[in-house]
């Protein structure tokens, strides 16, 4: 028999054969019924060798048709698919690396992969197939999110493998690794303290954010911004991402940003210790709490505000070992020094520090207080809020909240029996009346104002509404000041100066031939200072001493040019000039004196 050309003849045969015999079997013997032959030949089946049961396991009378052997395994991958899934949204969402793209690729692959480890004959088949199929968009999509990330922030290296598996294994006691690896592991060595409230202890609130998303965000922005001698951190929502900005030496610096979910578990980690209310994101709201660093206590003053994009923080950085113990340290030349010591030295009077915000006023009254013997002089602070803690000296928060302001403190705290009186600022009429008053009583006051320079500072005085009389008598000294940044000492650069140029600020060109500006080069980033040109800061000061002569301009009420003019007569010289000697000696540059004094 051949079939299109194809030799099939021997399984015909063979078929005809099977056939001809079965025919032959079913023929009915003599008397039987044909109906009933085929009946029995239709019915009837050979036994099974392993015996006939219903469900999974033999011997079962039924039941048990779910095999859970197969079907745990598939709920596992399934709940183990949601969890990743998410994870992407998130991530992708937080980085901008192509949301709705991967989104879609984890869903295209996850849902015939799960419904691949249901229908394959084999169960560890299908799951192997289904862990293949949905782990191929999630690799590719963690090889572009790692590309645009630093290295801290990469996941599934060896690295980072390394570090989740020895903090597992932490977790139980057991410590794998060098010390540096354990040390890097736990996070950098800061320690949260949270602002105790009632009925809440610091160790309380600082436990609730041990296990945060955010936790170890936080303890990173914070000892960078330490170890970077930061004083402010802002943390600043955008469209993309929570920008980081911190101020160091006087000036705004880029950070590392975060994305939006993290820089939003960092916030809520600042609000908890800080005792805010997190569900709050509109009003503004204040707040402060502390750290420990490698055996350092750093206090922080927290400030939230909403803005268009979302709610921004703001840290303000206050080291306790940074406090300077005495007024020398603060780079004042002998002139500036010795007036404002005679000032300290009498038993009453009234010194005035002036200066913008961030110019160091309350630095310089700190200094100023450590002059004086505490055993000797009963010596109390009024501040808002208390920003150095000092021995043996009374200090005093005003709660405006409780309508503690500076004027009703002064007025409680000059039946006290004061030696010295520190105010921290002098905002009002009310308190500058009680302030004058108490400098002619007997006690010495010492306290700050804003004000660009000592004589503005002067009739700000008389501005307020103070009458002169009192103001003249009561004004000891006003001291001005201004912070400029000092040069980088490893990369700063000479250059040559034009004459006409050192003669126009003042200088003698045959004394002064080069001056000194910070490293322009970008292709050469200096380490020390990481490319900023400048390190650290120095006050540039102008003391203003009230003389007999000055006190009696004041009371007739004489013309600014001509108090300044008397000042001047006095050896009075501007924080310009104060600057000027910084300058010649390479300390700082003619560019950042300008920025700052001008």
């Amino acid at each position: 028999m051949r079939v299109r050309g194809t030799s099939l003849w021997v399984p015909a045969a063979a078929a005809l054969l099977f056939a001809a015999a079965s025919t032959a079997s079913a023929q009915p013997a003599p008397g039987e019924s044909t109906t009933a032959t085929s009946v029995a030949s239709v019915t009837t089946f050979a036994p099974s060798p392993d015996g006939f049961y219903r469900g999974n396991y033999p011997g079962s009378r039924g039941g048990g048709y779910l095999n859970l052997v197969g079907f745990l395994p598939a709920l596992v991958l399934f709940f183990l698919w949601v969890k990743v899934a998410a994870w992407v949204n998130d991530d992708s969402e937080g980085l901008k690396v192509r949301p709705i793209f991967w989104n879609t690729a984890m869903f295209a692959a996850g849902v015939p992969a799960l419904l691949m480890t249901l229908v394959m004959p084999s169960a560890f088949v299908g799951h192997l197939a289904c862990m293949f199929l949905a782990g191929a968009p999630l690799g590719l999509y963690i090889a572009e999110r790692n590309g645009r990330v630093p290295p801290s922030a990469q996941v599934m290296t060896p690295d980072h493998l390394g570090k989740v598996s020895r903090r597992l294994l932490a977790k139980i006691g057991i410590r794998i690794g060098s010390g540096e690896q354990i040390a890097a592991d736990a996070g950098p060595p800061i320690t949260f303290i949270g602002k105790s409230v009632t009925g809440e202890s610091a160790e309380d609130r600082s436990a609730q954010v041990e296990s945060s998303k955010g936790y170890m965000s936080a303890r990173e922005l914070v000892y960078d911004a330490i170890v970077r001698r930061a004083t402010d951190v802002h943390l600043e929502p955008t469209e993309d991402e929570f920008a980081v900005r911190l101020r160091i030496d006087g000036v705004m610096q880029p950070g590392e940003a975060f994305s939006t979910d993290t820089g939003q578990a960092v916030l809520n980690v600042v609000k908890v210790l800080s005792a805010m209310d997190i569900t709050e994101r509109r009003k503004p709201q204040d707040g402060s709490f502390r750290a420990e660093v490698e055996g350092r206590r750093i206090d922080f003053r927290v400030a939230t505000q909403g803005t268009g994009g979302g709610e921004k923080v703001s840290l303000r950085i206050l080291d306790q070992g940074n406090t300077p113990i005495d007024l020398k340290r603060l780079g004042m030349r002998k002139s500036v020094l010795d007036p404002i010591m005679a000032t300290l030295a009498q038993p009453h009077g009234l010194m005035i520090v002036c200066g913008p915000t961030g110019a160091g006023k309350s630095t310089t009254l700190y200094a100023a207080l450590h002059t004086f013997d505490r055993t000797e002089r009963n010596i109390i602070t009024i501040e808002d809020p208390i920003e150095y803690r000092l021995g043996g000296i009374n200090q005093i928060e005003i709660d405006r909240g409780a309508g503690q302001t500076f004027a009703t403190t002064l007025r409680s705290v000059l039946r006290q029996d004061p030696d010295v009186v520190l105010v921290g600022e002098i905002r009002d009429a009310e308190t500058a009346e009680i302030a004058c008053q108490a400098a002619n009583t007997g006690h010495l006051v010492l306290s700050t104002i804003h004000a660009n320079d000592t004589l503005t500072a002067l009739y700000r005085l008389v501005e307020l509404g103070i009458d002169t009389h009192t103001v003249a008598n009561a004004l000891s000294a006003v001291v001005g000041q201004r912070l400029v940044r000092k040069l980088c000492p490893d990369c700063k650069i000479p250059y040559a100066v034009k004459p006409e140029a050192i003669e126009r600020v003042g200088l003698s060109s045959q004394q002064v031939r080069r001056l000194f500006r910070a490293q322009q080069d970008a292709n050469s980033i200096c380490e020390t200072c990481s490319g900023t040109g400048y390190l650290g800061r120095v006050g540039v000061f102008e003391v203003l001493t009230v003389t007999e002569r000055i006190g009696e301009m004041v009371r007739e009420r004489a013309s600014l040019p001509a108090i300044r003019a008397e000042a001047r007569k006095a050896g009075l010289k501007s924080m310009k000039e104060d600057g000027l000697r910084l300058a010649v000696k390479g300390l700082t540059s003619m560019d950042e004196l300008l920025r700052v004094t001008k």
